[in-house]
């Protein structure tokens, strides 16, 4: 058998889901993958598939938890030297996530080439502790807070890679309502919905007419413990909407709407760019580093999608929103094209082309990558 690529991220599914599209894409060429990932990370396994589970924690807050913190970090650079010594792998890609500052800092150490990803517009933390020595440092925009610390040559463009059911969907077209047909308006808050829309959603469509109410299709993503209030606001209004804490099927919603009100996590924005989807997109104002504002940003400058505070949003200011959508479609559509130019539906492949390239690199310039 082969000597195996590593893969290391952890935390949320946000460093997860990333991870687990290039294992999937090296696996797809016949090249063994392993993973590595923390207890929070092993959540987001498929079914049936394994990792070595690595010990790590978060260096940050109270002195006790700092403590802890390096502590457990400290046992999981042990770790990761042992794992790596004994598999040999012939390079480690790191997706952000404390699990993958020990698998990353071991890889260094033994002179294995690694390759940085970051799925975000602001280099966080857990990747700041290791993309300096990093071979590579794969980023998702090409203006990313914190990048610039790593030289220009040992950065890489690729986008952040999007699951397969939606790289499936890429070639679906944007089109606009036809005539008679309703607007679809989808609103999502990440894995478990956000308050703040379950609360100025409904408002906003109780300052539409029923006329406007009638040509809007409206599915909506809250959280359990506000499913019933969300569903008796609409029912006071006369109106029906499709209301889910979680959709099975959100590749597919996503790529049927017209227009979508979203957080902007790393993964659902490379989704919405991936589609060529417009959005309105209202950051998690409490995300470490604001990663979800700088993310927004991003897309925001490119004419690819909107961007409000989360403070800022408004019940008033939304329903202008809507209506402007409904009044001046063509705005949508423009969105739409600039999301799509933006979005990078072969990510994967372009890290597993950077991994590939490292592994066969000499020797010798991975000693003075390391120098």
């Amino acid at each position: 058998m082969s000597r195996p690529m590593v893969i290391a991220a952890g935390g949320t599914g946000g460093h997860m889901f990333p991870a687990l599209a290039l294992a999937a894409e090296l696996e797809q060429r016949g090249q063994p993958v392993l993973l590595a990932c923390d207890q929070r990370g092993a959540r987001y396994l498929p079914e049936g598939m394994r990792a070595r589970v690595i010990r790590a924690a978060s260096p940050s807050g109270s002195t006790t938890m700092r403590l802890r913190g390096l502590t457990e970090l400290a046992l999981g650079f042990a770790q990761s030297m042992a794992f790596l010594r004994r598999q040999r792998p012939l390079a480690v890609a790191a997706f952000g996530g404390y699990a993958s500052v020990p698998v990353g800092l071991a890889a260094q150490a033994q002179g294995i080439p690694t390759l940085v990803h970051e799925q975000n517009a602001v280099l966080g933390r857990a990747n700041r502790l290791i993309a300096r020595r990093a071979r590579l440092l794969a980023l998702t925009f090409a203006p990313t807070q914190g990048a610039a610390a790593v030289p220009a040559p040992a950065r890489l463009l690729t986008g952040n890679p999007i699951r397969a059911e939606v790289a499936a969907l890429r070639d679906r077209p944007y089109s606009l309502p036809a005539a008679g047909e309703r607007l679809r308006l989808l609103v999502i808050g990440g894995s478990q919905g956000a308050r703040v829309l379950s609360e100025v959603v409904p408002a906003a469509m109780a300052r539409l007419s029923a006329r406007l109410r009638a040509r809007i299709a409206l599915t909506q993503q809250c959280r359990p413990e506000d499913l019933e209030r969300v569903a008796q606001a609409y029912a006071g209004l006369g109106y029906e909407a499709t209301l889910r804490p979680f959709f099975d099927d959100l590749p597919a919603r996503l790529a049927e709407a017209h227009a979508v009100i979203s957080r902007s996590g790393a993964s659902s924005v490379a989704e919405l760019l991936a589609l060529g989807r417009p959005a309105l997109l209202v950051p998690f104002r409490l995300a470490a580093d604001d990663h979800q504002r700088a993310n927004a940003e991003a897309v925001a400058a490119a004419g690819a999608g909107l961007l409000i505070g989360e403070m800022e949003l408004e019940a008033a200011w939304l329903a202008d929103r809507i209506t402007a959508w409904l009044d001046q479609p063509e705005q949508l559509a423009d969105m739409a094209a600039r999301a799509r130019e933006l979005g990078r539906p072969d990510a994967a492949r372009a890290l597993a082309d950077a991994l590939e390239s490292l592994a066969r690199a000499p020797a010798r310039l991975q000693r003075e990558a390391l120098a």
